[in-house]
């Protein structure tokens, strides 16, 4: 079976495991007046993360959707209005920020312009309607195919904020696949945010957690909302240390994924009589789209199983494959085979 649901079912393999038996372990939940816990593993995973960011200070977190509820409501306070796209995964799949009965905050949506990076010119229209405070983006895009912001897009966003003093939080959950793609550091993309979260669970392939990168104070204030919602962890090391190995040595690795989700629209290109798909594929997401079919996309992923193939749905009329750390090109070129088979079939 070829699993193409997630970036998250990457498995740590037996070097990155090892790495958890010879951990320098401690109390992290016991911060010194410096702002760091005791786990020193914990520590050097988060100076790390601050590192590949350019950011001053960094927070180990057990997830994605945790780690950008603590960033956003350390830098802005309850009942805020925030800019959000209409389809970025904090509105649409976490929703608690939006919540009237936890989160409260008001999501003020912004579109995505044709190459699918965030509308400038709207932003900058909503910010002056709004006097919002906090733009929030997403890179690369979960649901709209695993696009990328450009480095000179990102200035340009940067420099909107700076002139309605508004500050930017970035839902970077595959950033280091965007900074892949776009063949620059991540702090080339980071350096025109305030504070990023990045997972260390999907394509870096590590089994559990998420960083929080910005400056010393809002990273303190996360650390303090951290405590207080019970996500204070004590021999945090366990999951720091896989994080570290990943950081070390699986980047690199990234560009194989980018190469498979390549191949496959490569291979699909000009072949399919029924199925869309995105116009290029950026990154490890392809997204497939069925609107000129009869099946939703339910009922497509069930005939994608029963061929071999395990996909999930994005919307009613779309899903996705996801390339990671488990499929190698031979897996991504039976994956092609299967969507052209199942094309002629619906």
């Amino acid at each position: 079976m070829i699993d193409l649901r997630s970036d998250t079912l990457t498995m740590p393999d037996q070097e990155m495991l090892v790495t958890i038996l010879s951990a320098k372990l401690g109390d992290d939940g016991r911060v010194d007046g410096s702002g760091k816990g005791e786990d020193a593993t914990v520590n050097e995973l988060e100076d790390m993360a601050a590192q590949l960011t350019g950011k001053e200070a960094g927070l180990l977190t057990p997830t994605g959707t945790f780690g950008n509820t603590l960033a956003i409501l350390s830098m802005i306070d309850p009942g805020d209005s925030i800019l959000v796209e209409e389809r970025q995964h904090i509105l649409i799949t976490e929703k608690i920020l939006f919540d009237e009965k936890y989160g409260h905050l008001k999501p003020i949506k912004y579109k995505l312009n044709e190459t699918m990076t965030p509308d400038i010119e709207s932003i900058d229209k909503l910010l002056y309607e709004s006097n919002a405070k906090l733009i929030c983006i997403e890179n690369t895009h979960n649901y709209e195919g695993g696009y990328f912001i450009p480095v000179e897009e990102m200035k340009r966003i940067r420099m909107v904020a700076d002139h309605h003093e508004a500050k930017i939080f970035m839902d970077g959950a595959r950033v280091f696949h965007a900074a892949a793609g776009l063949k620059v550091a991540v702090k080339d993309i980071t350096q025109y945010v305030d504070s990023v979260m990045f997972c260390i669970s999907k394509g870096l392939g590590a089994p559990v957690g998420s960083l929080v990168c910005g400056s010393k104070e809002m990273i303190k204030r996360a650390r303090e909302l951290r405590k207080l919602f019970g996500g204070g962890m004590r021999q945090a090391g366990i999951i720091a240390a896989p994080g570290i190995y990943a950081l070390k040595n699986n980047l690199e690795r990234l560009y194989e994924d980018i190469e498979n989700a390549k191949y496959v629209f490569n291979k699909l290109n000009g072949k399919l009589t029924k199925i869309h798909m995105q116009k290029e594929v950026q990154t490890n997401i392809l997204n497939l789209y069925l609107t000129n079919t009869k099946v939703i996309a339910l009922e497509f992923c069930k005939k994608a199983a029963e061929k071999g193939l395990l996909i999930g749905p994005v919307s009613n009329d779309s899903v996705r494959l996801v390339f990671h750390k488990g499929i190698d090109q031979s897996a991504a070129e039976e994956a092609a085979e299967i969507i052209l088979t199942l094309d002629k079939m619906i």
